[in-house]
């Protein structure tokens, strides 16, 4: 337990066996299945955005406001995404947040932004990007495969990003 009394969300809960702890600090593929419908509104503005999360380590900056599925969060999240050929997660913005991409599988245009300034690269299997608070990101699966990816961000609950003004996204509500 913290100094201060506060319980973290991995603390051993009071009576549970140190198995049943350590138990509800795994989460299995096996009891996991892909939500399409986190993103959902992107998609239904333009069928491109349509893509799948699988939650693992709290929710996220989705909009998913809990998911008992999950290890909750203490400190990041966790998740692994799929993006179908041609489809893209759009363009958007975490303040305060750094988001890291790791491509499992797949050929990814990763573009990023700051200030004007505009930075393109591709990503293959095994690749990663760290991408810092205040730099907005776009992903584009550019193979003919679905492309798989984990992402993780640096808080357990991160503000929900934005999209930059111009971008059709901005004027959706959620």
């Amino acid at each position: 337990m913290s100094n201060d009394n506060t319980k973290r969300s991995w603390d051993q809960p009071e009576g549970a066996s140190f198995k049943d702890w350590m138990e509800s600090r795994v989460a299995r593929f096996s009891t996991r299945k892909y939500d399409f419908d986190a993103l959902k509104f992107q998609a239904d503005f333009d069928p491109k955005y349509r893509r799948g999360q699988m939650r693992y380590i709290g929710t996220g900056g989705t909009g998913v406001a809990k998911d008992v599925n999950t290890i909750p969060a203490e400190h990041f999240t966790f998740s692994t995404m799929v993006i179908p050929a041609g489809h893209e997660g759009p363009s958007h913005l975490h303040t305060d947040v750094e988001e890291v991409f790791f491509l499992i599988r797949g050929k990814m245009k990763v573009i990023l932004e700051k200030d004007g300034e505009r930075y393109e690269t591709i990503l293959t299997d095994r690749d990663v990007v760290s991408v810092p608070p205040g730099v907005y990101r776009e992903e584009i699966n550019i193979g003919d495969e679905d492309a798989l990816m984990c992402v993780m961000l640096g808080s357990p609950k991160p503000v929900t990003p934005t999209y930059p003004p111009e971008h059709p996204l901005a004027k959706i509500k959620r």
